[in-house]
């Protein structure tokens, strides 16, 4: 009998990370305000009924992305922290994190589209501020490695500034051909060292 729970939970859990990639698939395509549950059942492969089971609504999915993003990028900046040191360049840190954002923008369209949704609800725009707040705090921690001195506050808004830079410059390299979203890049990484020291 334990057996079985813990398969049907399995099964369950892998279930929901599907509709969670479909729901990623179709707010890269349509963003999230025109997102329905229906295109993310179809995408997922299931009925809608199905769907409802593990999502009540596209709240609900908008939710569990936000979790999802939070998770996967917690596991990111824990592993950029623990090399962050007084020593490191501040050329290799901002090489590193900028060449991380354009790798996750690619991988997960839909994140960034999330991002972005300040102006469209206020669902949207509670779940855009947490992921907002989220990178900040990261970005923050990683200065104060950095440089232990530096006040918090100063801390928190030099990592809002560098946040509003690779949000500013993002859809600009994505929309661009390879060779002027290297060079959208090769700047961004600029106006980062520049900033930072």
């Amino acid at each position: 009998m334990a057996e079985r729970t813990v398969r049907r939970q399995a099964r369950g859990l892998k279930r929901m990370a599907e509709i969670l990639d479909a729901a990623e698939s179709v707010i890269a395509e349509v963003g999230y305000p025109d997102m329905t549950t229906n295109q993310v059942a179809a995408r997922a492969g299931m009925s809608p009924g199905s769907l409802y089971q593990f999502f009540r609504n596209k709240e609900e999915i908008l939710d569990g992305l936000v979790s999802r993003y939070t998770d996967d990028r917690q596991e990111f900046w824990a592993a950029r922290l623990a090399v962050v040191t007084p020593d490191i360049p501040v050329e290799t840190l901002v090489g590193q994190l900028v060449d991380e954002s354009v790798k996750f923008k690619t991988e997960s369209p839909a994140y960034w589209s999330l991002l972005h949704g300040t102006t469209t609800g206020d669902r949207l725009a509670t779940a855009s501020q947490r992921l907002h707040e989220d990178i900040v705090r990261h970005l923050a921690a990683m200065l104060l490695r950095r440089s232990p001195g530096l006040p918090e506050e100063r801390a928190l808004l030099t990592g809002t500034m560098m946040l509003a830079l690779v949000k500013a410059v993002m859809p600009m390299v994505t929309t661009a051909s390879p060779e002027r979203g290297a060079e959208l890049v090769a700047e961004l990484k600029s106006m980062l060292i520049r900033y930072l020291t």
